[in-house]
């Protein structure tokens, strides 16, 4: 049953369960770690082998202690579907695209492009093909947006958003 809650003795009765983070199956746990550092940063904040844990709460898991984990076969175990992506925000996005340029076998979804309400984004391969998109923070976006001359309620019209919201990042 999903809870709709307004009143406050109902919000109070039901307890949101906490999510952790995302856990992706990996083919080479080394070639991964290395590939999230490179491209995006992230270092391993615990390692335990089959199961590493990276800045950001990203968690990276061995094939075969995933096959076994979840009881399928190696062929019921399919990379590059396509389905889902994880999402990171990045301040210097022109910065970034030029480090994502410059790093080696890095496959693109798609290039950079323009979201239609502002926010530039790419999204690319890992050594998996799981998807990864970076976008512009959205700070970034409304600063953009300032910087050539838009003030805040013609920014919220041009992102399509509340005038408190670009004034909140402002």
């Amino acid at each position: 049953m999903i809870y709709m809650c307004c009143a406050q003795e109902e919000r109070e009765r039901v307890r949101e369960m906490k999510f952790q983070c995302p856990l992706i199956a990996v083919s080479d746990m080394e070639r991964s770690k290395q590939f999230y550092f490179d491209v995006l940063g992230l270092s391993v904040v615990a390692d335990f082998g089959a199961n590493v844990t990276l800045t950001g709460g990203v968690a990276l898991q061995t094939r075969e202690t995933w096959l076994r984990f979840i009881g399928k076969r190696e062929e019921e175990l399919v990379f590059g579907g396509n389905a889902g992506e994880l999402y990171f925000e990045e301040d210097d996005f022109d910065g970034f695209l030029q480090k994502l340029a410059a790093a080696e076998g890095v496959a693109l979804v798609h290039p950079a492009v323009e979201h239609a309400w502002g926010q530039r984004a790419v999204r690319f391969y890992d050594p998996d093909r799981h998807i990864v998109e970076v976008g512009e923070n959205m700070a970034a976006v409304v600063r953009r947006f300032a910087e050539s001359g838009l003030s805040a309620e013609e920014t919220a019209k041009r992102m399509d958003v509340p005038v408190e919201y670009v004034k909140s990042l402002l």
